[in-house]
């Protein structure tokens, strides 16, 4: 549910974990800006890093201060170079489980036991919002249509209210 009095525009940070693809061909980047900035937010990061986990803690803790969401997408497989998870994990201080539990019922809905393979996580680094999605585009738009835009305000107002 969200609640009227948490619609806040919030800035984002949108990173594509992958070695592979480039800024012109990262079709899930551009899928989470369309939804994010559809959603009202605005982007204030984009980029692209290899699947390097000492890279994706810089950045994540470098941008922590600059965004309210921290969407990272790709990584998140059982690949020897899947190696996101264990990145973002490290960094985190609370975890949201019920994000990952929710995203792979979601998919499981959708592509069946094939979900299980995706260790999608989300919570909280300092005051910043954290979330990291298969690289798929259609898990992008699945996590953030279903799960992340409907509560990700109320979420940062939660957080705002209980800041020190």
């Amino acid at each position: 549910m969200v609640h009227k009095h948490d619609r806040t525009p919030l800035r984002f940070a949108l990173i594509t974990i992958s070695d592979t693809r480039t800024l012109e061909t990262d079709k899930s980047g551009d899928v989470m800006e369309e939804l994010v900035c559809g959603d009202g937010h605005q982007v204030v990061h984009r980029t692209l890093l290899p699947d390097e986990p000492d890279q994706i803690t810089a950045l994540v803790f470098q941008l922590t201060g600059s965004a309210d969401v921290i969407c990272l997408s790709g990584g998140t497989g059982i690949s020897h170079r899947d190696r996101s998870y264990e990145a973002v994990a490290a960094v985190l201080d609370k975890m949201l489980s019920g994000f990952g539990e929710l995203f792979r019922i979601l998919s499981y809905e959708e592509i069946g036991a094939a979900a299980m393979l995706s260790r999608a996580v989300g919570g909280i680094c300092g005051n910043t919002i954290v979330f990291s999605l298969p690289g798929s585009p259609h898990a992008v738009r699945l996590a953030l249509d279903k799960l992340i835009l409907p509560q990700v305000s109320h979420l940062a107002a939660e957080l705002k209210k209980h800041r020190i």
